[in-house]
């Protein structure tokens, strides 16, 4: 029977909170603005970090662009202060991508309401 959380999601988490600390206080990139990082997969073999990031504030895909490779190429810098940060024999490679699922649920949940208020109104009026 395989653990329930392995090395693999606990490194995960921790990488999410201290690269989460690092784009808040280190980088001074001002064409980045607020970035949440909602996840991090972690490859088995620890070598290998997918970071979510989502963009406060931001709806234009070129900006969505923009930043993704300002974080991607900000890849060295992060990883210096990851290896300080965690006590970790490899820091892991990362590659950071956009997750919508944020700008999703938002919308999503903006329907709804839409068409719960118009069902009220409806019924108001009859």
């Amino acid at each position: 029977m395989a653990k329930a959380f392995g090395r693999p999601q606990r490194v995960a988490q921790e990488l999410q909170k201290e690269i989460a600390m690092i784009l808040q206080r280190e980088i001074k990139d001002p064409r980045l603005g607020m970035i949440t990082v909602s996840d991090v997969d972690v490859s088995r073999d620890l070598a290998y970090a997918k970071v979510f990031v989502t963009f406060l504030n931001v709806n234009d895909p070129q900006e969505i662009e923009m930043g993704i490779k300002i974080l991607n190429d900000a890849n060295g810098f992060i990883r210096s202060l990851l290896g300080k940060a965690m006590r970790l024999r490899i820091v892991p490679h990362l590659t950071f991508v956009y997750d919508s699922s944020l700008v999703d649920g938002m919308r999503m949940s903006n329907l709804v309401s839409d068409v719960i208020r118009k069902d009220n109104e409806r019924h108001h009026e009859e």
